[in-house]
């Protein structure tokens, strides 16, 4: 209690030591009896507040307040649910009128927008010029200059179909605008029926032949070759060249086999129709008919007549007698002709196919075994060392086939990949195709150690060929079977060639040279 009767004593002079010149007493207030608390916070809270003009009077007026000052919210007082209502009411009443509105708005813009889209279509569609290239050869100075107007006139006709839009936006009177769209129509049709006909695609009748064959479609150009096209084809194939991918691709692949045709025909020459047909049936002089009858005639038969270092055969007169007219062939004459024929292909290897010929032992022996096949008594027969070459790099092979009193030719064609019979009287042996098929495999085998299957190899009895017509020329049938194929052509001859084939082996043997 001490320190709150200190406390008030301290107030109580600090109120008394306050000057009593304060600004209620300045302006006028009578003085109020009562002791205020000398408290600082205390007086400040219980002090009665001024008003704000007497606030305001006190700072004199140096500037003018250009802000406005806003006053506080009025607060409705008394607003009950009746009143609400009422204001829903009226705004309900308000939102249909302007649905009303807005609907019946929105139907006359909708409207007027068709209308007027309708006839600005309608006018420009009039308006539109299509550009082609049409020439007028009688006044062409005219056509430019009508053009010339008629763009101009569109430019025009547009910038007024723009003008009357903006016109329409601010009036809105469909009347007027009606008015006026008809009346650019009819400025339209006036327009128009000073541009050329572009419907009919006409250009008339050139006054001078100079004219005429400037504008022709059929104009010649030397650096074309086939100039019986008309000219306008040889233009579209020249755009169909430039921009067609899959021609131009063609084309390139076209010169690329073009180009390899060549190349292979540097490498492998085309044989001659001369050197192909008529080499083989060229008639014999009368020096070559003269020394064939010597060796023919009973004075040569004891003497040799050739021998044929490579194979070590001698011929002489008698064993040449087999080529006379009705006599059968004998091994030596066979055997000499076929090693002439190899003898020609490495002379001249661009004529003749790459070939081998087995001589008349070669099937006996392959076929000589307890089970009709023996491999291996013929298998040194083909080493690289004692042909010079390899078996498996020659095209076809050649097999005289002996049947005791007939002679046929079996081919190994692997070129073609088939085994091929020929008989000059038609026969078929499935036992021949049977043992060069296993001999093919044994070959490749043996010599290159791989496995090849044959069976896909096709099996041909050739049945187009030309046909003895007696018993005793087969041999000569089957020498000129292998002549031909390894000459690679066709067997273009008949029994009526025997004959001259018989005079002729002997000349080539006489010789040692096969033609």
């Amino acid at each position: 209690m001490g320190a709150l009767t200190s406390s008030h004593h301290k107030r109580d002079a600090e109120f008394q030591s306050s000057s009593p010149s304060g600004s209620r007493y300045a302006n006028g207030h009578p003085h109020i009896s009562k002791k205020l608390k000398s408290s600082s916070w205390y007086s400040t809270l219980m002090a009665p507040k001024e008003s704000s003009v007497s606030r305001l009077s006190r700072y004199p007026q140096v500037t003018p307040i250009f802000r406005e000052i806003h006053a506080p919210c009025r607060v409705l007082k008394g607003f009950t649910a009746k009143s609400k209502r009422l204001d829903s009411s009226r705004s309900e009443n308000i939102r249909q009128k302007r649905n009303i509105f807005g609907n019946w708005m929105g139907n006359f813009f909708r409207t007027w927008y068709k209308s007027v889209k309708k006839a600005v279509a309608g006018s420009r569609k009039l308006v539109k010029f299509e550009k082609e290239d049409v020439t007028d050869v009688d006044d062409a100075q005219t056509v430019n200059d009508d053009n010339a107007a008629s763009e101009d006139s569109g430019v025009e006709e547009i910038s007024m179909v723009e003008d009357e839009r903006e016109d329409i936006n601010k009036s809105g009177e469909l009347q007027d605008i009606i008015s006026k769209f008809r009346r650019l129509d009819q400025e339209t049709e006036e327009n128009i029926s000073f541009q050329p006909s572009t419907s009919a695609r006409v250009v008339s009748q050139p006054r001078d032949r100079k004219t005429l064959d400037t504008l022709s479609l059929n104009q010649p150009d030397d650096s074309d070759v086939d100039a019986s096209l008309p000219y306008h084809m040889k233009l579209l194939n020249e755009s169909a060249e430039k921009h067609d991918i899959s021609l131009r691709r063609l084309r390139y692949e076209i010169k690329l086999q073009e180009q390899k045709k060549a190349s292979y025909k540097q490498l492998h020459p085309a044989k001659k129709e001369e050197d192909a047909v008529i080499e083989p049936f060229r008639p014999l002089t009368e020096d070559e008919k003269e020394m064939v009858a010597n060796a023919f005639s009973n004075s040569s038969r004891r003497k040799v007549l050739v021998t044929h270092e490579n194979s070590n055969i001698t011929v002489t007169g008698e064993v040449l007698q087999c080529l006379r007219p009705g006599a059968w062939l004998n091994d030596e004459v066979i055997n000499v002709y076929l090693e002439l024929l190899k003898e020609r292909e490495n002379k001249e290897p661009e004529k003749f196919l790459k070939c081998h010929f087995f001589n008349t032992f070669f099937y006996k022996k392959l076929v000589s075994g307890n089970f009709g096949y023996d491999y291996k008594s013929v298998r040194r027969w083909t080493t690289q060392r004692k042909l010079g070459y390899s078996l498996l790099e020659c095209d076809k092979i050649f097999i005289p086939v002996h049947k005791e009193t007939h002679w046929c030719l079996a081919v190994i064609n692997k070129k073609e990949e088939k085994f091929q019979y020929l008989d000059s009287l038609g026969g078929v042996d499935k036992q021949v195709m049977g043992a060069l098929a296993k001999y093919i495999v044994d070959e490749v085998k043996d010599k290159n150690g791989e496995d090849i299957d044959v069976s896909s190899w096709k099996q041909e009895y050739v049945k187009d060929l030309p046909k003895q017509e007696n018993g005793f020329d087969c041999g000569v049938f089957m020498i000129k079977y292998a002549d031909f194929y390894s000459r690679g052509v066709d067997l273009c001859f008949k029994q009526e060639h025997m004959p001259y084939f018989r005079l002729r082996t002997a000349k080539e043997i006489l010789r040692l040279r096969a033609d």
